[in-house]
């Protein structure tokens, strides 16, 4: 409504309307000030309503008294005080997540405009990583200790490509003092090495006292996959199956904390993991010309992973098997069972070191479910 449209009338409040409707006539409205707000209301039309000034001059009267009978409200200072303090409770509910809104926005920026499926994936690891470093800090702890008792530890990562084995590494290392671990992935052997006894290029990387080596493959490289690409001779291999058992006895035997953990990924999984490679620029670099081949080789893969599990596990050297498509999982259980190994100073009692059973599940267990399924 313009006001520029209306005129006084002779009655204090009622204006009308400079030009008339060819229908409805002309309008009149009330328009007055009372304790500081301006009240603007529409009375009617002189054809359509048939409304004179007088009349329109009573219904003016009448909405003003309506205005001006209204009680005022009190506000009673202690309803006002609960208000506040509801204000205080709200922003104290609010404060947290607001924190948290902007520690999203400090990690994956302006969130609002990306994928909802990315998004969720990006916040669930964020969580993830936050529910590793309660265990991370137990791994400090254990690291402290081997170095105060002069304790060396090997942690063997096995399993096939793609199965997780380096992300694995990298979380369990993440805040661990690098003066006192490593990580050991060999290259093929060199000419010299060739000549030598099979495992000597591996025991010159063996920790010394205090130091955890991690090796990234292992000397199980000629349990699986040495014999499938033709690098060793089948009498190569079966002297390593025979031999291996007692050399990792000899191992513990002298105080070497030996822990061994094998890394089960699914096929489909292996593929998606594979597909993400070769599509991925950041990672096309992971992608080799053993992968290529690991998906047809399956079930040659899968014979000699069978047949190294029953035969290398001992009870003085068993193999932990860590299912791995979930790979937060798998990470949580392979620190589980690193923490669990030793009994060290300041444990976190208040922590869960119990097995997850779908997820870290014996050799026995491992074996029986490949035969069933004819996986092997």
């Amino acid at each position: 409504m313009n006001l520029g449209d209306f005129e006084r009338t002779n009655y204090s409040g009622l204006y009308i309307s400079k030009e008339a409707h060819p229908e409805f006539g002309n309008k009149y409205i009330a328009r007055f000030q009372h304790d500081r707000k301006r009240y603007v209301k529409v009375l009617g039309f002189t054809k359509k309503d048939n409304l004179t000034k007088k009349d329109a001059f009573e219904l003016l009267k009448t909405f003003k008294d309506s205005v001006l009978s209204k009680p005022e409200i009190k506000v009673d200072k202690k309803i006002k005080l609960q208000e506040n303090k509801l204000i205080v409770k709200d922003n104290e509910i609010l404060k947290p997540l607001k924190e948290e809104n902007d520690f999203l926005k400090s990690i994956l920026g302006n969130y609002e405009k990306l994928n909802s499926h990315v998004l969720s994936e990006g916040i669930q690891k964020i969580y993830d990583l936050e529910a590793l470093k309660k265990y991370q800090i137990e791994l400090i702890k254990l690291q402290n200790w081997l170095e105060k008792e002069n304790k060396r530890m090997i942690i063997i990562f096995e399993g096939r490509d793609a199965s997780g084995k380096g992300g694995a590494i990298r979380r369990i290392t993440r805040y661990m003092n690098n003066k006192h671990y490593r990580v050991v992935a060999l290259g093929k052997p060199t000419e010299t090495q060739k000549n030598q006894w099979f495992l000597q290029r591996y025991i010159e990387h063996f920790p010394t006292g205090g130091e955890i080596v991690l090796f990234d493959r292992s000397w199980y490289n000629r349990a699986m996959v040495e014999p499938i690409f033709g690098f060793c001779t089948p009498e190569e291999h079966e002297i390593f199956m025979e031999d291996v058992v007692n050399f990792e006895q000899d191992l513990v035997r002298q105080g070497m904390i030996l822990i061994k953990l094998y890394f089960s990924v699914s096929k489909e999984e292996q593929k998606r993991r594979f597909d993400r490679r070769i599509e991925d620029p950041l990672r096309q670099w992971k992608f080799s010309e053993v992968d290529m081949q690991a998906q047809d080789l399956w079930d040659e893969f899968s014979e000699k992973k069978y047949e190294m599990l029953r035969r290398t596990t001992s009870r003085s050297a068993p193999w932990h098997i860590v299912r791995s498509d979930d790979k937060h999982k798998a990470r949580l259980e392979a620190m589980k069972i690193i923490l669990n190994s030793v009994d060290y100073d300041g444990r976190n009692y208040s922590l869960d070191f119990d097995a997850n059973e779908e997820i870290n599940i014996s050799v026995q267990k491992e074996l029986l479910q490949m035969r069933k399924s004819k996986d092997y």
